[in-house]
């Protein structure tokens, strides 16, 4: 017995060594440095500091506000995902003509970089060329030059608007795949009862996929709070730190003032918080699956 948990151990090497390494590694070191005054240059030196950059972060009402910022980004993206994701996915899952080119063409945002994404939807957004300004001015619904991007009320919710439209591919193909698991048999049992299709979704359909919208959920919630590349090249934080999400913060303290000890108290902090949320939330819906 002992032999063949050696034998494992050994074969599991190969991939554990390069998860220590470029994952556990880092992200011990950063929490280290939450620690310290650590700051760039060469000729600095970094000495331990306890909890003084987390007492100086209780204070800091900039990060606050983009924290309260990434939280609203974070709740209103995954929601909308699953709610357009969940509708999408339904639509795939019956049996249409040219169903393999509706499914492959969902995929589309996926495949592409999150770099690619913020370009394409910066030009979308033009105010002056856009492709959204063109058509709400062919439809007479504005005859200005809106500056989505630039404007203090709709820079939030434009930015919202790519997050949730990148983000979709993989929550359908999630809840597609929970979708096909889902026994036909059970609505055609259903049917014959004579229950209609809301009657199907909420007693056969939704019963069969919540583990399912609630493992995609929570998994959604930590990759959007955590966005960077998408909303950077979008607007950069901008304009008047409405879209400063708290990755965003952190990298300018880190990359931008150099302020390396400060960036890592906030990135724990985030990950306390985080880990905080999803922990009530997981236990509320897993007392809901029970019940």
């Amino acid at each position: 017995m002992l032999g063949l948990d050696r034998d494992a151990w050994f074969l599991l090497l190969p991939a554990l060594i390069p998860v220590l390494v470029l994952s556990v590694g880092p992200l011990v070191y950063g929490m280290a440095l939450a620690f310290t005054d650590a700051q760039s240059g060469v000729t600095r030196s970094t000495s331990f500091t306890g909890l003084d950059n987390f007492a100086d972060l209780r204070l800091d009402s900039l990060f606050w506000d983009s924290f309260r910022i990434g939280l609203v980004w974070a709740v209103c993206v995954t929601a909308l995902q699953l709610l357009l994701s969940l509708g999408l996915a339904l639509l795939l899952n019956q049996n249409l003509r040219f169903r393999w080119l509706a499914r492959t063409l969902a995929l589309v945002p996926w495949a592409m970089p999150e770099v690619v994404v913020g370009i394409m939807w910066r030009l979308v957004y033009n105010p002056d060329a856009g492709i959204l300004n063109n058509t709400l001015r062919h439809l007479h619904l504005t005859s200005g030059h809106t500056d989505w991007l630039s404007s203090l009320t709709l820079a939030l919710p434009a930015v919202i608007v790519v997050g949730v439209w990148a983000g979709m591919p993989q929550t359908t193909v999630v809840l597609l795949a929970g979708l096909q698991n889902v026994p036909v048999e059970l609505h055609e049992a259903a049917g014959i009862d004579g229950a209609g299709l809301w009657r199907r979704f909420t007693h056969v359909t939704w019963p069969a996929i919540r583990p399912v919208v609630l493992s995609i959920t929570a998994l959604n919630f930590i990759w959007n709070f955590n966005s960077f590349g998408l909303v950077f090249v979008l607007t950069s934080g901008g304009p008047g730190g409405k879209t400063r999400l708290p990755m965003l913060f952190a990298y300018e303290e880190a990359f931008r003032y150099g302020q390396y000890g400060y960036a890592a108290a906030m990135g724990l902090v985030m990950i306390a918080v985080i880990a905080v949320l999803l922990t009530v939330f997981l236990r509320n819906r897993l007392k809901e699956a029970d019940q």
